[in-house]
């Protein structure tokens, strides 16, 4: 993998993306292993990160919240960049990596000219989610596998099912080392 001391960013360009709204694509060839963006905005407090989305409706599931451990979350809505607008895919080409305490996108493979970057949210499920979640958070990745939502794990038992309260959509964050610590908590 790419060294922590790499700060440059890899050949990329923001533009309108099939999956969803704005997306990265690489402009050159980006090389398995490299080390991409940093994915940077305000770092604040969990309850923090709560206060800034509770108004958020059940059926808002945008936001720019990523885990970085459990005292700290990057909101990339204030200050962020464009690791922010990379998309969702069930089958990424690229990871997010946590190093200490900052938190990059890796390329997981080699990754060709034009093609739009992405990973795998892996965004956590709550308790307290409505019956609907996997609706507000439906994947559009459009792969081969595509499990149909961005929360992980895909499906829960049935039995955890209940009623949510409005707010509880808001709160979304993607897992810190989303892409390598698979369901152990963007």
């Amino acid at each position: 993998m790419a060294s922590a001391k790499q700060d440059k960013i890899a050949p990329i360009k923001v533009r309108r993306s099939k999956v969803h709204g704005s997306g990265v694509f690489a402009t050159a060839t980006i090389r398995k292993g490299a080390r991409i963006i940093e994915y940077i905005g305000e770092r604040v407090s969990h309850a923090e990160a709560d206060r800034r989305y509770e108004s958020k409706t059940e059926d808002d599931n945008h936001t720019f919240l990523f885990i970085v451990d459990r005292k700290t979350v990057i909101d990339a809505g204030v200050n962020g960049n464009e690791a922010r607008l990379i998309n969702h895919s069930c089958e990424p080409n690229c990871e997010s990596v946590t190093d200490k305490r900052r938190v990059y996108i890796e390329a997981l493979r080699d990754i060709a000219p034009g093609e739009e970057l992405a990973y795998d949210y892996q965004i956590q499920r709550e308790d307290t989610d409505p019956a609907n979640i996997d609706e507000v958070f439906a994947c559009r990745c459009g792969a081969a596998s595509c499990r149909g939502t961005m929360l992980w794990p895909a499906k829960r038992p049935a039995k955890k099912r209940r009623a949510a309260s409005a707010k509880s959509a808001g709160k979304r964050r993607a897992k810190p080392g989303a892409g390598r610590q698979r369901a152990s908590g963007r």
